[in-house]
């Protein structure tokens, strides 16, 4: 294998933890190259003898250039998502994923069963970006697999369409709003270098004054807004991890694990114990809800508990817990002499037993009662 490919080799085993498999949710706009991002990955990795288990989350692609570990065309029809109720392409797709969610818990058995086999488990998602990322089925997903598995969002952007600075300017807006969307680590793939290098790129989010200076080359008022904004992505741009790949020669690949590395770390570091913390939260919340029920059930078992108890004395079958007051309904002797099963009818359903079950139940109480009270009757 060529030296660069060996290299990256080295730095994908390193990127992913010994124990658990690292999830790559692989998003970005149509016709950025992401799903050819996506097999490059496949590919260089069963090249390196770490195979990827990979998710396919489009329910409108025709064809798939790579295997699909677990394909969401095998669950729901997307065509006939969109006959059933009546729906354009973006609506089936919304659909589509929100029926694959109900079910996701299952995906989340199969990942943890393969994570010994498989260090990374790549995510491709439908072209249609914001049917995934504002969707409730992609929040769904997307938490779900960050509350189990070291997750990575990649977000794919089309370099040679972003030469313009406008343009340049509403891909990072977009990408801005993903990171907050997710919360979780994130890296942008310049995808499409082998057209032109995306050294401009970097230039343009390192240096303020160079951006400027392509802006003022446009005379749109459209410009005037990206100069403005551009100085609230100071702050984003610092901490943003950037690669530049071509997907169709696969360079770039070894500086892409390199930063899923640190993005793996970074999620170890600061979102992992966000999400533990999370997660003990709800279940103390359904612990505390839990112990409330059966304090209130209690409360109401005791209740009968003490109203048995003012009305028997210490030597009467009827002082038992409110359980066996319930299973006897009334007194052994009682019970005794009206058991006879010839009498009864087994054809008749058990609801229709209860109201007068309950009816005799206090008939006896009140008999009791009045006994207790002229004891010389």
């Amino acid at each position: 294998a060529p030296e660069g490919q060996a290299g990256a080799g080295n730095m994908a085993a390193a990127a992913a933890p010994a124990s658990t498999s690292v999830c790559v949710l692989v998003l970005g706009m149509a016709g950025s190259g992401k799903t050819t991002f996506v097999q490059r990955l496949a590919a260089h990795l069963h090249g390196q003898r770490c195979p990827p288990y990979m998710i396919n989350l489009d329910p409108a692609v025709r064809d798939l250039p790579f295997p699909a570990n677990i394909d969401i065309r095998d669950t729901v029809k997307y065509k006939e998502v969109m006959k059933q109720y009546g729906l354009g392409p973006n609506g089936g797709i919304v659909t589509s994923l929100n029926l694959f969610a109900t079910r996701f818990d299952q995906v989340m058995k199969f990942i943890e069963k393969r994570q010994n086999a498989s260090k990374y488990v790549i995510i491709d998602t439908p072209g249609q970006i914001e049917v995934f990322t504002w969707s409730a089925s992609g929040t769904i997903i997307t938490e779900a697999l960050a509350s189990s598995f070291p997750s990575v969002v990649v977000y794919v952007m089309d370099t040679s369409r972003s030469t313009n600075p406008i343009t340049f300017m509403s891909n990072m807006l977009y990408a801005c709003s993903i990171l907050y969307k997710t919360k979780l680590p994130f890296i942008v793939v310049m995808n499409k270098t082998d057209i032109i290098d995306h050294s401009f790129a970097v230039e343009w989010m390192q240096d303020f004054e160079t951006f400027q200076d392509a802006l003022n080359q446009e005379t749109s008022y459209v410009s005037n807004l990206t100069r403005s904004m551009s100085l609230v992505l100071d702050e984003f741009y610092s901490s943003l991890k950037v690669v530049g790949v071509s997907a169709v020669i696969g360079t770039g690949l070894d500086e892409f694990f390199i930063q899923l590395s640190k993005a793996v770390d970074e999620y170890e570091r600061e979102y992992r114990p966000e999400y533990e913390r999370l997660k003990k939260t709800l279940e103390e919340a359904q612990n505390k809800q839990k112990k409330e029920q059966l304090e209130h059930l209690w409360k109401d078992m005791g209740s009968v508990c003490m109203q048995g108890s003012t009305l028997a004395g210490p030597d009467d079958a009827s002082a038992m817990g409110p359980s066996e007051l319930i299973l006897t309904r009334g007194t052994l002797d009682e019970e005794e002499r009206e058991s006879d099963t010839d009498d009864i009818d087994h054809e008749v359903t058990e609801e229709s037993h209860e109201e007068p079950a309950f009816r005799n139940f206090m008939q006896e109480m009140r008999m009791k009662c009045q006994r207790r009270s002229n004891p010389n009757e």
